[in-house]
């Protein structure tokens, strides 16, 4: 089994570019797959009347990616062997985008905009889609879209759209729910910050894609919300469930190379002493 981990750099970029080629850098470093930027526009993302008495919603304005980053985003990513997402926020985005990313992600928020979904679907990219706050019809027709567009390379993403969300309520269980649906690949993007239900939503329910927010040092325009990783527990994190799967072995029962030695001093079943006798004699 393998795992694509993709580090959610969100907007913890702070608009400095150096601070992104770190975030990418530190990505590679930990295991990651692929990394995942966002492109938005605040004044195309929110209705005129939330940011004429939102001061919070208007200062997302400093959170905005500038599109003259993605070639060297893109740049750096293949100079580590990384690949390189981002999220489309605005229909322009799909196509600003295109020439850079290796897949488009569609965030849970964007689920019912069916503009946006065929956009997606009709580059021929491969889309990854959250599915947080959905029904289960809701996502039916988010992939009626998608594949009727021509999608061809779809994972589904089981989300829970809180910031950071209670281990309680991550029902992992939706992942095997959303596989059988809909018999695409499926995976799990994290909000708990819990290496248990990363272990659990791997060993368990077999999610093929582990996406998480990534921070480097606490000071992203988004860790004080409490959903993203820092790089050494991440790294712990993508250690551990690589080491799991490489556990896995094989199911044919066979001698394993680490204890061939022992086994001349198994119970002689002649005396029913240790070694066995032909060892003894050596």
């Amino acid at each position: 089994m393998t795992i694509t981990f993709v580090a959610e750099v969100s907007s913890n970029h702070n608009r400095d570019i150096d601070r992104c080629f770190r975030l990418i850098e530190t990505a590679a470093r930990i295991g990651c797959s692929a990394v995942k930027f966002q492109l938005f526009r605040v004044d195309r993302l929110f209705a005129a009347s939330i940011l004429e008495r939102s001061e919070e919603h208007r200062r997302r304005k400093e959170w905005e990616l500038p599109v003259e980053f993605l070639p060297l985003l893109r740049q750096r990513c293949l100079e580590l062997d990384l690949l390189f997402a981002c999220t489309p926020f605005y229909l322009e985005a799909v196509e600003e985008l295109a020439s850079h990313v290796h897949f488009y992600k569609i965030a849970s928020y964007e689920l019912l905009w069916k503009d946006l979904l065929a956009a997606c679907a009709q580059s021929g990219k491969p889309v990854a889609l959250s599915t947080g706050m959905a029904t289960i019809e809701e996502i039916e027709g988010a992939v009626d879209i998608l594949l009727k567009e021509g999608c061809r390379d779809l994972t589904l993403l089981h989300c829970v759209s809180a910031y950071p969300t209670p281990a309680g309520q991550c029902n992992l269980a939706v992942i095997e729910t959303l596989r059988r649906r809909f018999g695409c690949r499926v995976g799990w993007s994290d909000h708990s910050v819990s290496p248990a239900v990363i272990y659990r939503a791997v060993h368990r329910w077999q999610a093929s894609l582990i996406e998480f927010h990534l921070d480097l040092d606490g000071r992203g325009e988004e860790y004080h919300l409490g959903h993203c990783w820092l790089p050494d527990r991440a790294e712990e994190m993508i250690t551990t469930v690589q080491e799991g799967i490489c556990a896995d072995g094989s199911p044919l029962k066979q001698i394993m190379p680490a204890e061939k030695e022992d086994r001349g001093w198994r119970r002689d079943p002649g005396d029913g002493l240790r070694p066995l006798r032909q060892k003894r004699i050596c």
